[in-house]
C-alpha cells in the first residue's frame, strides 16, 4: 500500500468516525436531567406560554433527527448555533477563547517535550544513582494530578511568592505568556514524568539492542551512537506517546483553566455544562473530538516515515 492511498484511507476512516462521533455528542446531552427551556427561565415564571416560546425559539420540540441533520448542516458551514447562556453566536465565543486554549496546550508540550526528553535521556544514558533520582521525580510527577498541581503551584509561586498571576489570561502577548506561565507547568507536569519514563526504557531497549553493539565495536563515538542508534530508534515509541500527550492535554486543560479562572474553552465547557448550554456543549466537545482525531492522524502519518521498521497500516496508541 502507496503512501498517499494509506494517508487518503485514514482521513475516510476519520471523517466517517468524526461523523459518528457528532451524532453522539449532539445526543449525549439531551440524556442528562433537566432542560434548556429550565434554563433559560431561571428566576421567571415558567408559565406555558413562555416555555412554547423557547421551545419554538431554540426549535427544541422538533424531532431529534430533524434537531441534529439541521444542527449538522450549520456546523458544516460554521455555524455552531447561538448559546443559550451567553445569548450570543457560540462561534463568537469560541473564536475569543480557543487562541488562549491553543496557547497555553502549545506552551504545555513545548515544556513536556523539552523537559520529558531531556530527562528520560540522560536517565538512560547515565544510569546509576542519576536514573533513580529522575525515576523517583518522575514517579512523583505522575501520580501529582493537573488540578493537585495547579493549586500548589498557585499557592506557592502566585500566593505566596507573587511571582506569577493566580488568575486570568493576561493581555498582549507578553503579558499572556506570564498569566499561562504556572498554568502550562501544572498542565505539563504528569506528562513530563510519562514522556520521560517512555523515553528511558525505549532508550534501554535501544541501548541492548545489536546494532549499538556493533556500532561501538567499529570505534564509532559514544556520543554518534547514543544520537543516531539508539535516540533515532526510539523516536517511533516516543512519537506515540506524543499523541497520547496532546491528546491528554486537550482533557486536562478543562480543570487547570478552571482552577487558574483562565477563560479559554476548557473553562467554558464547564460552565456551559453546569447551565445546559446545548449549543455550545455541543461545539467544544465537537472540536476536541476532532483534535483528538486529527492527533492521532498525524502521527500514524508520521510514524512510517520516523521509524522505518514501522509498516503502513500500523496504527499509534493515542
Amino acid at each position: 500500500m502507496s503512501f498517499v492511498r494509506f494517508a487518503v484511507r485514514r482521513v475516510a476512516e476519520m471523517a466517517a468516525t468524526l461523523l459518528a462521533a457528532s451524532f453522539v455528542v449532539f445526543g449525549a446531552m439531551y440524556l442528562a436531567p433537566g432542560s434548556p427551556a429550565s434554563f433559560l427561565l431561571a428566576g421567571r415564571s415558567a408559565s406555558p406560554e413562555a416555555l412554547a416560546s423557547v421551545n419554538a425559539q431554540y426549535h427544541l420540540n422538533d424531532p431529534f433527527l430533524v434537531r441534529y441533520l439541521r444542527w449538522l448542516g450549520d456546523v458544516l458551514h460554521g455555524d455552531f448555533g447561538r448559546s443559550i447562556t451567553y445569548r450570543t453566536d457560540v462561534s463568537r465565543l469560541l473564536a475569543d477563547r480557543l487562541p488562549t486554549t491553543l496557547t497555553l496546550i502549545v506552551m504545555s508540550l513545548a515544556v513536556v517535550v523539552a523537559v520529558g526528553l531531556l530527562l528520560g535521556r540522560i536517565a538512560a544514558v547515565r544510569g546509576g544513582a542519576t536514573d533513580s533520582a529522575i525515576l523517583v521525580t518522575t514517579t512523583f510527577a505522575v501520580g501529582t494530578p493537573s488540578f493537585v498541581a495547579a493549586v500548589l503551584l498557585q499557592g506557592l509561586f502566585a500566593v505566596n511568592l507573587g511571582w506569577f498571576p493566580s488568575s486570568g489570561a493576561g493581555d498582549g502577548f507578553a503579558d499572556k505568556l506570564w498569566h499561562l506561565t504556572l498554568p502550562s507547568v501544572a498542565l505539563a507536569l504528569y506528562l513530563i514524568g510519562m514522556l520521560a519514563r517512555v523515553t528511558r526504557s525505549a532508550m534501554l531497549e535501544a541501548l541492548d539492542s545489536d546494532h549499538v553493539t556493533v556500532a561501538r565495536s567499529r570505534g564509532v563515538p559514544e556520543r554518534q551512537v547514543i544520537r543516531r542508534h539508539v535516540f533515532r530508534n526510539s523516536l517511533g515509541t516516543v512519537l506515540t506517546t506524543g499523541g497520547l500527550i496532546v491528546s491528554t492535554l486537550l482533557v486536562c486543560t478543562i480543570l487547570v483553566e478552571t482552577a487558574f479562572s483562565i477563560g479559554g474553552i476548557g473553562q467554558l465547557l464547564e460552565l456551559s455544562t453546569t447551565t445546559k448550554d446545548f449549543p455550545t456543549v455541543q461545539a467544544i466537545s465537537l472540536i476536541i473530538v476532532a483534535l483528538f482525531m486529527i492527533v492521532n492522524l498525524i502521527v500514524d502519518l508520521l510514524l512510517p516515515l520516523v521509524d522505518p521498521r514501522v509498516t503502513l497500516g500500523t496504527r499509534s496508541t493515542a
